[in-house]
């Protein structure tokens, strides 16, 4: 299983202080690497499930939080997993969420690969990015059209800079998760005729759970995916084959 190891690899996870960021960071971890938890908030939590982890403030309301990052020290995995959403009718959507939620899911996310590229590039070693995308890179949604717009928009990245990157060494992938257990669908899984709804969807017959998207980025993010390029992994249950 040795092309499945991290060890002696260090990973840059965003959103990493709850929820599938949390759940990434402790799979990436748990198969050998040296994790950095960042967030806007403390990740403590996450560091200390972890253990070969250490935590760092990162608040992408500045798209360009992370510029300076990558230039004192060598990170060899970055996944971009902080997001925000926000919802509206579509005849009513402020262009102040509009600008918000384009900063953070996408906007960051751009500037955050650019500056960890340039390192790896200037280095010369292997290296892999996983971004966050979602079913809304493949789907409308309802009420989210900032949030659709920017997931669309990660898909779009992810193929362009591995377009650019894989002659370099760098793997650009992406996951889209399904419906996951997690803090932002307890309303979801609380209202029981959405939730029959859901499931009777997926074709696996239940959500997943942060852990199904954690192990997924362990294995992009590994050497057993190094021919594995520009890719949007669903990781759904069977959702968008149904």
């Amino acid at each position: 299983m040795n092309a499945f190891s991290l060890a002696g690899r260090t990973a840059l996870v965003t959103g990493a202080n709850t929820g599938i960021g949390q759940a990434i960071a402790v799979a990436l971890g748990r198969a050998g690497a040296n994790v950095i938890c960042a967030g806007r908030s403390s990740c403590a939590q996450t560091v200390g499930l972890i253990g070969n982890a250490t935590e760092l403030r990162l608040d992408f309301a500045d798209p360009m939080a992370a510029r300076d990052v990558f230039a004192d020290r060598q990170i060899d995995i970055l996944v971009n997993n902080a997001g925000i959403i926000r919802r509206a009718d579509a005849v009513d959507f402020s262009e102040s969420d509009w600008d918000e939620v384009l900063d953070v899911n996408l906007k960051a996310v751009f500037f955050t690969c650019q500056a960890f590229g340039k390192a790896a590039i200037a280095r010369g070693g292997p290296a892999a990015i996983v971004n966050i995308a979602s079913l809304l890179s493949f789907q409308g949604g309802i009420r989210v059209p900032s949030y659709t717009a920017s997931k669309h928009g990660v898909a779009g990245i992810t193929k362009l800079l591995a377009n650019e990157w894989a002659a370099k060494g760098i793997n650009v992938n992406a996951i889209a998760p399904g419906y996951i257990v997690t803090n932002n669908t307890d309303a979801l899984r609380a209202d029981p005729a959405r939730n029959a709804a859901i499931l009777d969807r997926i074709p696996a017959g239940r959500w997943g759970e942060a852990d199904d998207i954690g192990e997924a980025a362990v294995f992009l993010a590994s050497p057993a995916a190094k021919y594995i390029h520009g890719t949007v992994l669903n990781v759904d249950g069977g959702w968008l084959a149904r």
